[in-house]
C-alpha cells in the first residue's frame, strides 16, 4: 500500500499512468467498449464505473495544458435517441482537478472515436460502467 493512491487504481493501471508520457493518451471505456479489438494493453476494472475511475485517475494525472480538449466524448450516432446524464457527472469531475472546467471536453463522432483509440491509445481501461456514451479519452500533460 501507498499513501495518497486512490485504492481503486490496480497496479496494473498505476505502471501505465508511470509510463505515459506528455501527449499520450488513455481511454476509459464502458462495459459495451470493444477495448481488445483496439489495443493490446487492456486493464480491467468491470466493479467499477467510469465516473470513479476519472475521479482516481485525474487526482494523480494532469491533463495536458498545451491542447483545447485534453478529454473526448464519444458522440452520440445521429438519430441516436440515447440521453447521455453521465456526461455530467464528468463535466463536475474535471471541474474538480481542470482549470478549463468542462471547456476541455470534445466529442468525437463514434468511428474517429475507435480510430483514435486504436492509433493513439497507449492503453484502454474496460469499467463496468453500464451507461451508453461514456467512453473517455484523456491526454497526459505534464507536472509543473
Amino acid at each position: 500500500m501507498l499513501k495518497g493512491i486512490p485504492a481503486i487504481l490496480p497496479p496494473e493501471l498505476l505502471k501505465i499512468l508511470c509510463e505515459m508520457g506528455h501527449g499520450d493518451e488513455i481511454t476509459i471505456g464502458d462495459a459495451n467498449f470493444p477495448g481488445n479489438s483496439l489495443s493490446n494493453r487492456v486493464v480491467r476494472m468491470d466493479g467499477h464505473g467510469i465516473p470513479e475511475i476519472l475521479d482516481a485517475i485525474l487526482s494523480l494525472m494532469p491533463l495536458d495544458q498545451y491542447v483545447d480538449h485534453p478529454a473526448m466524448l464519444m458522440q452520440v450516432v445521429p438519430g441516436d435517441r440515447t440521453e447521455t446524464p453521465i456526461w455530467e457527472e464528468y463535466r463536475q469531475i474535471l471541474g474538480r482537478y481542470e482549470e478549463r472546467k468542462a471547456d476541455c471536453l470534445e466529442e468525437i463522432e463514434r468511428f474517429a472515436f475507435y480510430d483514435r483509440v486504436k492509433t493513439h491509445s497507449y492503453a484502454v481501461i474496460m469499467s463496468g460502467e453500464k451507461a451508453t456514451y461514456a467512453n473517455i479519452i484523456l491526454k497526459k500533460g505534464v507536472i509543473k
